[in-house]
């Protein structure tokens, strides 16, 4: 899979960030989309290959595999990637839509374009919401699919058409584990750089807000 598009959202997106949005984008690439692809998409390559299970009935070690893994982790940590990131779209979108509303009045209608106030403040806390919302909804999701963070050495299938309860080895479990805890660290680290950013945000344009209808006032 090609990550470039990603990769153009995110050097796109650091343009009109501030600094703790800057930090967040570099995370995500460097800690997170950098290491998914150089080390993390290698682990799991073969898992189910790799799955085995103490007996040799027919689909039984299919049908094993998918009742303990209903979404592979790295399938599912990509698609936590790419939904994480989309939201800085509307960032870009809401820009371009700036600079052509320009063009085509031709004249000077924002100070500057990628400045984050008024609509493009609104829309960029949205984003930042929707990417803590998603960060947030997929940190539960694998805690659920998975019954928690944590990669198993053994486990114990009893499913159909198994005869009975076998047992089950998964491939590199140590490795997995060392991974899957990386990627909930990284992904705890970027909801408290959303958050943060919200924050300051926040707390920024009511203080802006305070002081202009206090000097308003007084003159």
């Amino acid at each position: 899979m090609s990550w470039g598009f990603l990769r153009d959202l995110l050097s796109g997106v650091n343009k009109y960030s501030t600094g703790v949005g800057r930090i967040w984008v570099a995370v995500v690439f460097v800690f997170r989309l950098l290491v998914y692809i150089a080390a993390a998409e290698n682990i799991w390559k073969y898992e189910h290959d790799e799955f085995e299970c103490n007996i040799r009935q027919p689909g039984c070690e299919n049908v094993c595999f998918d009742h303990f893994f209903p979404i592979s982790h790295i399938r599912l940590w990509a698609l936590q990637l790419i939904m994480v990131s989309t939201p800085s779209l509307l960032v870009v979108f809401h820009v371009a839509y700036r600079e052509n509303r320009e063009k085509r009045h031709n004249q000077k209608l924002y100070r500057n374009p990628g400045e984050i106030d008024g609509g493009l403040l609104c829309t960029y806390l949205i984003s930042l919401i929707l990417k803590t919302g998603f960060e947030i909804v997929f940190l539960v999701l694998f805690y659920k699919l998975y019954n928690g963070f944590k990669v198993p050495h053994l486990v114990k299938c009893d499913v159909r058409p198994c005869p009975n309860t076998v047992d089950c080895y998964i491939s590199k479990p140590t490795e997995k584990m060392i991974f899957l805890c990386f990627l909930v660290a990284t992904s705890c680290l970027c909801i408290v750089l959303n958050l943060s950013e919200l924050s300051y945000l926040i707390f920024k344009y009511s203080i802006k807000c305070y002081l202009k209808r206090y000097i308003q006032k007084h003159q």
